[in-house]
């Protein structure tokens, strides 16, 4: 039976199967894509063996997880595809109403968290569909992940106040964040480690090809989308891939925050396979 892996369907994740493609590799892997909350629940239901799930989906339920090394989805400042776009300046956003996406468990907690740590205000928060001009017609500012802030941002230049959260987290704390990690599965980990040797090593080796052939990647990228390749580019270049130290460290300061606002029940440990 082949690794069942979970694909989060967002241009983010791009240069992780680009090098794929164009060097041919095909893993021997069954391939089901979704959005980070679908991916979440697949992952703790079984569904899938390993995926890209949101970091707080982590803390919420690592007894059933391991980590898997070296990669992650973060940044170190702008991340520039999760934003709060806001009719007010965010220091006036206290006990307005806020629109969250209901597709990101990670960047809800995050927003929560800088707003209540470093602002120390509190709005009042409900999830809505991931659709910005529906969103502001309720609220007087929303939240947006992936490609939907994407193309938010690319059609708002100049209209709403827009913060990045990556930025955000970075100027308060001065480190990276994590938006996700690959997980494994306890009971899967334990019985395929050769298996998981391959899949890191490939998309690994996938990630850094992407990340040197920028230009191709993006230009690939973008034949799909609404957005030009140099605009591809900038943002490929603000994402990390990796999984060092400094975005073990920037995480465990989410978690702590996260516990410190009752959005986890404890800091989960870092328990990362040896591959």
């Amino acid at each position: 039976m082949k690794p069942r892996v979970g694909h989060i369907q967002f241009i983010n994740c791009f240069p992780l199967f680009y090098g794929l493609i164009e060097k041919k590799f095909l893993l021997e892997i069954e391939l089901v894509k979704g959005n980070p909350t679908d991916l979440n629940r697949m992952l703790a239901d079984n569904i899938l063996d390993m995926a890209p799930i949101s970091s707080i989906a982590y803390a919420r339920n690592y007894k059933e997880y391991v980590l898997m090394p070296d990669i992650s989805i973060s940044a170190d400042g702008d991340v520039k595809s999760i934003f709060l776009f806001s009719k007010l300046p965010i220091e006036e956003l206290h006990n307005k109403k806020i629109a969250l996406t209901n597709i990101s468990a990670t960047s809800q907690a995050l927003l929560r968290i800088i707003m209540a740590r470093y602002y120390n205000i509190s709005p009042d928060y409900f999830e809505s569909a991931p659709e910005l001009r529906a969103m502001l017609m309720e609220a007087d500012a929303a939240l947006l992940i992936g490609d939907d802030a994407l193309r938010a941002r690319y059609k708002n230049q100049d209209r709403l106040y827009i913060y990045d959260l990556g930025q955000e987290w970075k100027k308060f704390t001065g480190l990276p964040m994590v938006f996700a990690v690959w997980a494994i599965r306890r009971d899967f980990a334990q019985n395929h480690q050769d298996e998981l040797k391959l899949i890191r090593d490939t998309f690994t080796d996938s990630i850094r090809f992407s990340l040197e052939n920028i230009q191709h990647c993006a230009a690939k990228a973008s034949q799909w989308e609404d957005f030009t390749a140099d605009y591809l580019i900038d943002y490929f270049n603000s994402l990390r891939f990796d999984f060092d130290l400094g975005k073990q460290e920037g995480l465990l300061q989410y978690y702590r925050e996260a516990k410190n606002q009752g959005l986890i029940d404890e800091v989960p440990p870092m328990e990362i396979m040896d591959l």
